[in-house]
């Protein structure tokens, strides 16, 4: 008998317990393509579950509590105000990634996707071949995953940059800032994000893009509403906008780590370069 759908009503709450969800089984070191086995689900539809995509039913909810070893209450609960999971959107620890995952985002990041080859990741990982597709069918899948990791949290930190944020030219600047500090903190997922979209196969392509799109109209808002507003004066609001969001993610194309500014000095330049792009009626960026 099927398992009764649990309410999970907005889009909020649905990427609230996928975020706990993906946490949970990272903390147990398995993959999506685990979880789905153990829990007798696709690989797509657990990707869903934990991207906020679509709703878990009751049973599969309380199996992946379990296997997770992890109260389902605990999954359930409303999210505070300020969700406790949640990193702040300044602060970037060392990124850390099971090995296939870190020798995946080498490899590709070297060699390219279509370049690199199961051997390069499992070299990189120290793992054999059989001990990377153990966990990873296909190399399709270590990509995938990489660009949905990159794709939550970067659009965890860009709202949580917007919602401090208090009129279009304040939120528009929070959100370029926001940016440019993962393109250049995370330079290699951004790498990764910009050059192999077009490797990626359906129906996973669509999800990521959509993702992608989320964020640009997050600034596509606040430049139209900046325009509304009377507070930016661009004729192409759109065009501006997309202007914007190119510019910060083409850092992750030619900044170094070894280079004269620091990622929190760079960020600072792009909300100057941004409200120049769209005509913002300030004196100069707030820090």
């Amino acid at each position: 008998m099927a398992g009764q759908q649990h309410g999970i009503a907005s889009n909020e709450e649905r990427e609230t317990l996928g975020r706990r969800l993906r946490q949970a089984r990272q903390r147990s070191g398995l993959t999506v393509r685990d979880a789905a086995r153990e829990i007798g689900v696709s690989i797509g539809t657990w990707s869903a579950v934990e991207n906020g995509r679509t709703r878990v039913d009751d049973d599969r909810l309380n199996r992946a509590a379990q296997l997770f070893d992890i109260d389902a209450a605990t999954l359930r609960a409303a999210a505070p105000a300020t969700d406790a999971t949640a990193p702040g959107w300044r602060d970037f620890a060392p990124l850390q990634l099971p090995p296939p995952l870190a020798g995946a985002l080498e490899a590709f990041v070297e060699l390219g996707y279509h370049g690199a080859t199961i051997r390069d990741v499992a070299e990189r990982a120290g793992m054999s071949v059989a001990g990377v597709y153990h966990h990873w069918a296909t190399k399709q899948l270590l990509l995938v995953e990489l660009l949905d990791l990159t794709m939550n949290d970067l659009t965890q930190r860009c709202r949580a940059a917007r919602a401090e944020g208090d009129g279009p030219v304040r939120r528009l600047t929070l959100l370029v800032e926001c940016l440019a500090l993962y393109h250049t903190h995370r330079i290699e997922l951004g790498f990764i994000g910009a050059s192999e979209m077009r490797s990626v196969d359906e129906p996973h392509r669509t999800r990521i893009a959509t993702a992608r799109r989320d964020i640009q109209h997050m600034v596509d808002d606040e430049v139209a509403e900046g325009c509304r507003r009377g507070q930016m004066s661009t004729p192409l609001p759109r065009e501006a906008a997309r202007a914007v969001v190119t510019l910060c993610t083409a850092l992750s194309q030619w900044w170094s780590a070894s280079g004269e500014l620091p990622p929190e000095a760079i960020a600072q330049q792009y909300t100057r370069f941004a409200l120049d792009i769209v005509g913002a009626c300030v004196d100069a960026p707030p820090a």
